[in-house]
């Protein structure tokens, strides 16, 4: 054991709620972070602290704020040569979330005898730069960036290999791991970093989510092909019936009031908007935690959650009122399965609680993600009009988004140099649309859309329920981090 100051021991505990919305600039997108819990799994860590600097690229100021991040050492073993560090880039959310749920981290780092780490992001969970008045102003909040935040886990890096040198100061791994946006921020990161960073896993990881790169209407397009294969067509079809249904019904007399009762809202609607962003973002979250096994997503869901909403949608009517009945029925498995809930909470289906103020600032910025639907699709024709979207971020932000910021920092699709990433995604995932899906390079591996899996299932716990994708994906990736840490000797 390594002492470094002040220091908390934690056991985690499972957490309820479990969705952050990675909205693409809240319009029009979802991209929710799903955090399900299995209740046998508790981690151990203690929870530091470490300065560092404000603004990594600049001569001018030496200000610094307390990162935190957690930390495991008992299995850190300094006499090995072999022995690395598993670093978990924080995404957009408390820190203790990700270590919540990243247990593939877990499960191998007594073999690797790794330090472990999960560093939190600038601006999120507990590292608010300038506490409470950090999203009040973009003299606060302007040293919010992706590129800041990997600069702030390249320091804390350098600080532990100090803190935990090996004997005869031999060479210390680093493999990175991630999901959603942490996924991308491993990914970015050995590509920034590769004299610091060994490898990385990067999973269900959408670096090509950006203008000019993937379509917009990629995105709902395999957000539907999840629910025609986890459900039926017959499914598909009742969904997309249903906005029409939404549309016709609310126009009528009393439209409203019956959808309310229908639905069993838990205030009477005064805007069809409120009820098709909900069941919009419920249908998108479902197909990101369509994971084989129960879990712990906002409520209780069943195993293969798709197939149990699709079950519901078994309706073959063109009457709009038999169609919403029809929905509310395949919704109820996804907010009320274990039949608690005494009414619908329209703003549940994307909780604020994981960094809305901080997404909805870096989506503002940098993390322009366009999303939309061509009307092909069981969702709701859509555009990405990116002027509204900027006009609305300088309302609430006083900044307007960098189109082609990402794809100028950090690379379009030209990854020919790159090395040691592994990309991984489900084919179950909405978010494979903007992920690496083919090989870039001979020196990174690529697993496709891996069969029956929803977003970065593999870099869960393991289950007996995993599909075989997943294992053999898992087994792979393991003799890939093997090979890395000897090569670094």
């Amino acid at each position: 054991m390594c002492p470094l100051g002040n220091e908390k021991i934690v056991h985690s505990q499972p957490r309820r709620r479990a969705v952050d919305t990675m909205n693409s600039i809240k319009f029009l997108g979802v991209f929710a972070l799903i955090f399900c819990v299995s209740p046998s799994l508790q981690y151990d860590y203690k929870v530091k602290t470490f300065d560092t600097k404000l603004d990594h690229f600049t001569f001018t100021t030496n200000a610094t704020f307390k990162l935190r991040y957690l930390i495991n050492d008992s299995w850190w073993d300094p006499t090995l040569t072999t022995s690395p560090i598993f670093f978990y880039t924080g995404n957009e959310g408390d820190i203790t979330l990700f270590s919540d749920n990243a247990g593939l981290v877990w499960e191998w780092a007594p073999d690797f005898n790794a330090l472990v780490v999960f560093a939190e992001h600038r601006y999120y969970g507990e590292s608010l730069p300038f506490g409470n008045l950090s999203f009040t102003d973009p003299k606060y909040s302007g040293y919010l960036s992706s590129l800041q935040a990997l600069a702030d886990y390249v320091d804390l890096i350098a600080h532990l290999k100090t803190v935990y040198s090996k004997r005869d100061n031999a060479p210390i791994p680093v493999i990175a791991f991630g999901g959603s946006y942490g996924g991308m921020l491993a990914a970015w990161i050995r590509m920034k970093y590769p004299g610091i960073i060994t490898g990385s896993l990067a999973a269900s990881a959408p670096i090509w989510q950006f203008t000019g790169m993937t379509p917009c209407d990629a995105f709902y397009k395999v957000t539907t092909r999840a629910f025609k294969v986890s459900g039926s067509q017959n499914c598909v079809d009742t969904i997309k019936n249903s906005w029409g249904a939404i549309d016709s019904i609310a126009a009528s007399d009393g439209g409203l009031q019956w959808i309310s009762q229908t639905f069993k809202t838990c205030g009477t609607l005064t805007d069809k908007v409120d009820l098709k962003n909900y069941l919009n973002s419920a249908f998108v979250n479902a197909a990101m935690a369509n994971y084989p096994y129960p879990a712990n997503f906002l409520a209780e869901l069943p195993g293969h959650p798709v197939k149990a909403i699709c079950k519901k949608l078994s309706t073959t009517s063109k009457d709009p009122k038999v169609i919403l009945e029809s929905i509310f029925q395949g919704v109820s498995v996804f907010f009320n399965y274990t039949g608690t809930s005494k009414c619908l909470q329209l703003d549940d289906a994307d909780p604020q609680d994981l960094g809305d103020q901080g997404w909805g600032y870096q989506s503002c910025t940098e993390m322009v993600m366009p999303i939309c639907d061509r009307g092909d699709t069981m969702f709701e024709k859509s555009e990405w009009d990116m002027q509204t979207i900027s006009d609305s971020c300088y309302a609430q932000y006083k900044v307007r988004p960098v189109v082609d910021y990402v794809r100028n920092l950090y690379g379009a699709k030209e990854l020919a140099y790159v090395s040691n990433i592994i990309f991984s995604n489900g084919y179950l995932d909405p978010w494979s649309s903007g992920g690496v899906l083919h090989s870039v390079s001979k020196d990174s591996m690529v697993t496709g859309a891996m069969q029956g899996a929803a977003h970065h299932l593999d870099l869960r716990a393991s289950n007996p329920l995993d599909p075989p994708s997943v294992k053999r994906a898992r087994q792979m990736y393991r003799k890939l981090m093997n090979k890395w840490v000897r090569e670094i000797l």
